[in-house]
């Protein structure tokens, strides 16, 4: 398993069952799709399990790391997809790429105000209230307010009353003069009612509904309902984005076992548009870990200054603006305050998945050694060494060692052997030759000695270890078999004077870990053989050939493949790689002949 496969698997099991979005990347860092999840811990999974169609797939497979942030709502996450996705530009994502964006509701700035809906905000050009994810709820609501509030609906002023004079939805600015107080007595009320602060509009609506229903009418009802749930949606408070223009750097902090994260969320033009993270090892209080943070974040990594930072409560505003020189804010209630909380939230999120996860790996190989020592009664075997051999049917026989230092495979200390003083298929003999090839070096030149070997195999494998170990080597080290069932997977473990079975459970993490011990080191030998294989045969044929050197090998062997299609090619096909005509001649020939 790579690497990046073992990253995302633990990332994978720590996913908390939480609303947000997540950004899949490839193997440049890039963001290659952003995501929105009503959990996430099962819509991540789900990538990496069952059957996809051919997008998925493909997506899928470029997929090395990934991100996530939490949100608190579901909509909030389809608010924050936005967002990334205008930032990032992902190529996997179709849907919202354009430059549309959610809308707003607006009471205009003038001296006759209107209400409109609008995707795009300006400043100090009226007062906005949003955004709204459902475009059809705001519509709606809009047309709801049109006929309650009696604010100019003309776009130009006409010079004459409207039909919206005359049946009550206008108060005729174009003909009679308003007092603006009149006006801001409106403006309350809408501000109110789209704030969520006044609900006398919905419960009225709510009375219409209910007396429809009693008197049966029940289509005129599900109007009322459809409507107030188009309300209600609309109502719906958001915080990842706002309706102001002000840039703002929000920063939440969580502390635990030694460990401080710090999360910072970049609000630009009324949208959170990324997110830092960062963990530091507490040596001081958290506090003044912090304020170091945020100073050096501003000066020494040259991040540009919002015009306002918000930071959480129980900090020294003092002290952070003596660092900062912007405005410096610690909300304590509203939008801005939730802001400042979802950050600590992701904080305390971020701790906890790294905890998780170094427990989880400790689980899978720290306590995993300590559990086979103790099942087979030595000590903990923090090295191990496993050896198997590959040929076929006693061609190019070759054998592989592993190791595994605290459970964890330590790939610069792997080892490939060719076997150079057996012939035929004798597994025990190679065995031997490749054990004492390995450990008369290792006692030459002083390398650390494993406390466990492993062989695939049996008790022969195991005997032929231990004769040229102990007789031969005077060495004194654990030997233990692996056994495989008739499916070919790891099934017992066989250790002792009496090569007695060690009972291990099969969903144990020590178990899992001689599976893998078993599975690697047969890949690698199987790997290794053939390399070899490819490169003999390529060899046996070609090498006997006058005018063929290693050159015009690999030139043959890159563009037909392998041996059998040059065997299967015409003189005119080899020619035309660059071979001569007469070399190709007796390419031809000889490949037949054999």
């Amino acid at each position: 398993m790579e690497q990046y496969e073992i990253n995302i698997k633990h990332k994978l099991s720590v996913l908390p069952n939480e609303p947000g979005c997540y950004l899949m990347k490839d193997r440049n860092d890039q963001v290659i799709y952003v995501g929105k999840a009503k959990n996430l811990r099962n819509r991540v999974r789900s990538y990496f399990t069952g059957s996809h169609d051919e997008k998925t797939t493909r997506l899928v497979m470029e997929i090395r790391n990934f991100e996530y942030i939490v949100t608190s709502t579901e909509i909030e996450s389809l608010l924050l997809e936005l967002t990334l996705i205008k930032k990032h530009y992902p190529r996997y994502n179709i849907l919202l790429k354009d430059d549309k964006s959610y809308p707003f509701i607006k009471i205009t700035n003038e001296k006759h105000p209107r209400l409109l809906v609008t995707r795009s905000v300006k400043k100090n050009s009226g007062k906005y209230f949003g955004p709204y994810p459902n475009a059809y709820a705001a519509h709606e609501t809009k047309k709801l307010l049109d006929r309650i509030i009696p604010f100019r609906k003309c776009t130009h002023m006409p010079d004459k009353l409207c039909l919206y004079y005359h049946i009550g939805q206008c108060l005729g600015p174009c003909v009679y003069g308003v007092d603006q107080q009149e006006y801001q007595h409106y403006i309350q009320i809408v501000s109110n009612f789209l704030s969520g602060h006044d609900t006398t509009i919905v419960e009225d609506l709510k009375a219409k509904m209910n007396a429809k229903a009693r008197n049966l009418e029940f289509e005129e009802a599900k109007e009322y309902r459809d409507l107030i749930q188009h309300i209600e949606s609309l109502m719906f408070k958001q915080k990842m984005m706002t309706s102001d223009m002000t840039t703002r750097d929000i920063f939440g902090f969580s502390v635990d076992k030694g460990w401080m994260c710090i999360q910072v969320f970049f609000i630009r033009q009324g949208n959170l548009i990324e997110r830092k993270v960062q963990m530091i090892p507490l040596i001081d209080d958290a506090k003044s870990h912090f304020y170091n943070f945020i100073g050096q974040f501003y000066r020494l990594e040259e991040n540009l200054l919002p015009g306002e930072v918000h930071i959480p409560l129980g900090l020294d505003m003092e002290m952070v603006r003596s660092v900062v020189d912007t405005k410096v804010l610690q909300p304590i209630r509203g939008k801005k305050r939730e802001m400042v909380d979802l950050a600590v939230k992701n904080a305390q999120i971020a701790l906890s998945n790294k905890f998780d996860i170094i427990e989880r790996d400790e689980s899978r190989t720290v306590k995993a050694i300590e559990e086979l020592g103790d099942a087979m009664g030595i000590e903990t075997p923090i090295r191990i060494e496993a050896f198997d051999n590959s040929n076929t049917q006693g061609v190019d026989p070759v054998a592989a060692m592993v190791t595994f230092i605290d459970g964890k495979p330590s790939k610069r200390d792997y080892r490939k052997y060719k076997i150079k003083t057996v012939t035929g298929p004798d597994d025990y003999a190679s065995m031997r030759e490749v054990v004492r090839r390995r450990y008369t070096r290792v006692l030459k030149e002083g390398l650390p000695l494993p406390d466990l070997i492993i062989v695939d195999g049996g008790k022969g494998h195991m005997s032929s270890v231990i004769d040229v170990l102990v007789n031969e080597l005077a060495l004194d080290i654990p030997v233990a078999g692996l056994k495989k069932n008739d499916k070919h997977m790891t099934s017992e473990l066989i250790y002792g004077e009496n090569y007695d079975i060690i009972p291990l459970n099969k969903k144990s993490q020590s178990f899992y870990l001689l599976q893998r011990i078993q599975d690697e080191v047969h890949r690698f030998a199987i790997s290794f053989h053939r390399n070899t294989r490819r490169k003999t045969g390529l060899s046996s044929q070609l090498d006997n050939i006058s005018g063929m050197g290693p050159k015009r090998k690999t030139m043959l062997m890159k563009h037909f493949g392998s041996v059998k299609r040059i065997k299967e090619a015409s003189i005119e096909e080899i020619r035309a790689v660059g071979i001569p005509q007469k070399l190709a001649i007796e390419i031809h020939n000889a490949l037949k002949t054999e």
